[in-house]
């Protein structure tokens, strides 16, 4: 169904188990009716949760909304291995009375000794390319090749539920992280090894559940009333340029960090118009604006003609 305007802004999507984020992106433009939408970083097929999708302009914005710390509930098994850390995997190793010596207190323990920064190897089956291929492409033929570590960030680790071998935890962490991983590294501590078994996302930078709404009752007006003006989404301080000064940003012009960055000291912040549209993404260095991001004039909103002489 095509609608003849479309929208600007993020819907936060509570994704379903089973899709990918690519599937959740197609089936958001199909239910409500619009050409152009993406989404702000991939969440695994089985996970479910927070998935913010960019619709209309703000898919220019998509790279500054990844940049986000997340948060995720997760289930794991102990004494259970496979080779992609989860239980779309091949088992590699079980070994259940490893897991039944791992007490509460030895699992708070190892929770509390992965906080922090640190560096993690990605698991194969991630879409890091290593040598222009993907990891999951080599994984699937049978390839297993040396992963560098990236520098990542904990910053809550805490158990909700022991039952064993399940546990159940909940984790803030910085992007890019890899619960998987994660649950891989949480498994090696404890000399049990452990496997990831269900994952939620719960947060995405500004992003959260309460606001997200679940993918089967998405429709037009659902998208409508739940999403986010592009300016509000980025999270960045906001300039607003005067109307006769807008050509000048969207030309590219030169700006006046007087006139164009009031107040705004060195660092990134966003360019709007006096009606709320996003005009760019600037940053200013000392007396000098950058603009890495310039968006062009949504469709219904009049461009405004460069005047001949600024005032």
């Amino acid at each position: 169904m095509k609608h003849s305007l479309e929208l600007h802004g993020v819907l936060v999507v509570d994704k379903p188990a089973g899709m990918t984020s690519a599937a959740v992106v197609g089936n958001v433009r199909r239910r409500i009716g619009l050409r152009t939408a993406g989404h702000t970083g991939t969440l695994d097929p089985m996970a479910t949760g927070v998935l913010p999708v960019c619709l209309g302009a703000a898919t220019k914005l998509a790279q500054w909304l990844i940049a986000d710390d997340k948060a995720y509930e997760a289930e794991l098994q102990l004494g259970l291995e496979t080779d992609s850390h989860d239980l779309a995997g091949a088992v590699i190793r079980r070994d259940p009375d490893a897991a039944a010596r791992v007490d509460e207190a030895a699992l708070r323990a190892a929770l509390a000794a992965l906080t922090g920064e640190q560096a993690q190897v990605p698991p194969m089956y991630s879409a890091i390319k290593q040598q222009g291929v993907r990891l999951h492409e080599l994984a699937r033929a049978g390839v297993e090749v040396d992963r560098a570590p990236r520098p990542v960030r904990i910053d809550r680790l805490v158990l909700l539920g022991f039952a064993p071998p399940r546990a159940r935890i909940a984790i803030a962490c910085s992007k890019g992280t890899y619960v998987r991983s994660l649950v891989r590294d949480l498994g090696d501590r404890l000399g049990c090894g452990a496997t990831l078994t269900h994952l939620r996302r719960t947060a995405s930078g500004q992003f959260t559940l309460d606001g997200a709404v679940p993918l089967h009752r998405l429709d037009r007006a659902a998208a409508e009333a739940h999403i986010v003006p592009a300016a509000r989404a980025t999270g960045l301080a906001s300039v607003v340029v005067a109307a006769a000064d807008v050509a000048l940003v969207r030309d590219g012009r030169r700006l006046d960090p007087e006139v164009f960055a009031p107040g705004i000291g060195d660092g990134r912040y966003q360019l709007v118009t006096e009606a709320g549209e996003v005009l760019a993404i600037a940053e200013r260095a000392g007396d000098r604006i950058s603009l890495h991001r310039v968006l062009a004039p949504i469709a219904g909103m009049p461009r405004v003609p460069r005047p001949i002489t600024r005032p």
